[in-house]
């Protein structure tokens, strides 16, 4: 019996108490709660990850550049001085793009960010020394984040579009351009907009066409 007594003892000291289940609650809520502070603080962590773009909107590699445009991706390849075009290996495909000369490794093997207008795309080599490709994106609405997948990252919210010349612009849009632009400089200098010009002009013909009647000082077309 005594055997028995000292059992139950020792089974009854091994069962948490009361107060040690609401500590393991407790731990497993906080634990709970961290979760999405940690994914939050993790996803911060990637953000930060990705890089500034270069000048041309894309990134400066060990062995390469490359820049982009809305539109196209432009990649420079530095190779020795005096290389010849015959040497040189430059494979585009749609989803794929393989750089290099031939017989040695290649400096660029892999998949592309997005797919490309493969008939579209150009290669040359510029003065026996670089490489420069130019790639036709398919889609031609959003910006790559990086030349191949896998490849760091940039951050594309810090990617600047080339301003639109207005010698490409349709009459309409560059008309209508240019009168935001003049009426924005005259804004700034304190001077009438372009409509508030035409109206003045058209006040003092009408005012001219009826030189009998009265106007109050100031007075303006709405």
């Amino acid at each position: 019996m005594a055997i028995l007594r000292d059992y139950e003892e020792d089974q009854q000291n091994q069962q948490p108490s009361s107060s040690s289940k609401k500590e393991v609650i407790l731990a497993e809520k906080e634990a709970e709660a961290k979760k999405p502070e940690e994914e939050e603080e993790e996803e911060k962590q990637q953000k930060e990850k990705k890089l500034v773009p270069n000048k041309e909107n894309g990134l400066d590699m060990e062995n390469y550049s490359w820049g982009q445009s809305l539109q196209e991706v432009t990649v420079n390849v530095p190779v020795p001085q005096g290389t010849k075009s015959s040497l040189l290996l430059c494979d585009i495909k749609t989803n794929s793009l393989k750089v290099g000369l031939k017989g040695q490794p290649p400096i660029i093997d892999g998949e592309l960010f997005k797919p490309v207008k493969v008939d579209d795309c150009i290669w040359s080599l510029e003065d026996k020394k670089m490489i420069t490709i130019l790639i036709c994106k398919r889609d031609q609405s959003e910006w790559w984040k990086s030349l191949l997948k896998g490849d760091p990252e940039i951050d594309t919210q810090k990617a600047e579009p080339e301003p639109s010349k207005l010698s490409d612009l349709d009459s309409e849009t560059r008309s209508a351009v240019e009168k935001m632009m003049f009426d924005q400089r005259q804004k700034q200098k304190g001077l009438p907009t372009s409509d508030e010009i035409q109206k003045e002009q058209l006040m003092k013909q009408f005012m001219a066409q009826n030189p009998n009647m009265k106007f109050p000082p100031g007075a303006k077309f709405m």
